[in-house]
């Protein structure tokens, strides 16, 4: 699943398998799993999701279907969408939630085929990938490319999306799986040149580099001009440095390259986000395209299910195995010794109140550990006699 691929996972009656706990419904929460309700909210009706906690309390007897994870969703169980149900965690639910997305994935309808899944009517095998843009799921043959084996990359980005975020195609040649290479014949494989690559712009870079050229020489002048004695403030020299320490642009040094552009969805390996341009203008430009969290690595898939088996590692989790992992030898033999004669004292004395069929009370198991400290001290009395 960290690519992204629902392989054979079927979205039909829910099957929680992502590590995530039920717990009261929450707010917009940055990645989390999501169900749609079809019995709430049937075909014609208003697209709705709800939360994992919500699927549990307030739709448990439903027909549901799975749409894995969403990102920035706000769980709609209980408002304005829903007219005969209230939520059972949150009552006091606002009549919607205007961040929301919502695609035909809410009605069981994924890929541009917009076909259910499983596809009754469908006989060809075949996985489907969630785009990490627009987190619709499409079949692997429906992509305009034949997906690499699962285990070569981990994010796949849709054709849609790739048109939408079309600076990604100056950084496919690079990043993607399998890196894009220029062909013999371009019009042979239909690919298209990026329109930066025109006449226009090629004379637009020349005349740009002419111009950093002169600039570079300005600059040397104004450091010739520093060295000398001179009664002027320094402005030049603060000048200088200020352009030294100006951050390269990634993507404007990629787009000045020659790169080839396919009518396909893009595949990506696991650490292709950090390398993403975060100057000023790019960070600019994602928030525009309403893209911004294709910088962030904790919004991958990958990162919620790591951190989904690492909850559910830390529930597991003995406490009296991390207790006892922070103590010396002579400290875990004691603390063993201690939680054993606990144990065998402690069900001695319930079994006396099963044998008799009476009701153990607040009172009596005040009354066993007073006891049992009482006895505790009279050993440790006793072992110190002995010692001393």
């Amino acid at each position: 699943m960290s690519a992204g691929n629902w392989g054979s996972l079927a979205p039909g009656m829910v099957t929680r398998h992502d590590g995530t706990t039920s717990s009261p419904c929450l707010g917009a929460v940055k990645r989390q799993a999501l169900y749609a309700c079809s019995t709430c909210t049937p075909p014609g009706a208003e697209p709705a999701g709800i939360c994992l906690a919500c699927s549990y309390e307030c739709h448990g007897s439903h027909r549901l279907f799975e749409l894995y994870t969403k990102r920035n969703f706000r769980c709609d169980c209980g408002n304005s969408k829903f007219k005969n149900l209230q939520c059972k965690l949150l009552p006091e639910k606002g009549k919607v939630n205007s961040g929301n997305k919502y695609n035909d994935n809410f009605y069981g309808l994924y890929c541009t085929c917009k076909r259910p899944y499983p596809d009754p009517d469908d006989e060809i095998p075949d996985e489907m990938i969630q785009c990490i843009v627009c987190e619709d799921w499409f079949h692997g043959r429906h992509l305009g490319a034949i997906p690499p084996e699962s285990g070569d990359f981990h994010e796949m980005v849709c054709q849609a999306c790739m048109n939408h975020c079309h600076f990604l195609w100056a950084y496919a040649p690079q990043l993607a799986v399998p890196a894009l290479t220029k062909v013999t014949s371009l019009e042979d494989e239909g690919i298209v040149l990026n329109v930066e690559e025109s006449e226009e712009q090629k004379k637009e870079i020349k005349k740009e580099s002419g111009a950093e050229h002169q600039e570079v020489k300005e600059e040397e002048k104004q450091t010739e001009q520093f060295n000398e004695p001179s009664t002027s403030s320094g402005s030049a020299c603060l000048e200088v440095v200020t352009k030294s320490e100006e951050p390269a642009c990634k993507l404007k040094e990629l787009q000045s390259k020659q790169f080839l552009k396919k009518d396909t969805a893009t595949f990506w390996p696991s650490n292709w986000r950090s390398k993403l341009c975060t100057c000023a203008d790019c960070l600019k430009m994602y928030s525009e395209l309403e893209v911004p969290f294709l910088t962030d690595e904790y919004d991958t898939v990958l990162a919620y299910e790591n951190k989904g088996t690492s909850d559910q590692e830390t529930d597991r989790r003995d406490p009296l195995m991390d207790t006892l992992n922070s103590m010396n030898r002579v400290q875990q033999v004691e603390l063993i010794c201690e939680y054993n004669d606990l144990k065998t004292e402690l069900t001695d004395y319930l079994r006396r109140f099963a044998d008799e069929g009476t009701v153990v009370k607040r009172e009596d198991i005040q009354h066993f550990f007073e006891e049992f400290q009482s006895r505790k001290r009279r050993r440790t009395n006793r072992m110190q006699y002995y010692c001393s």
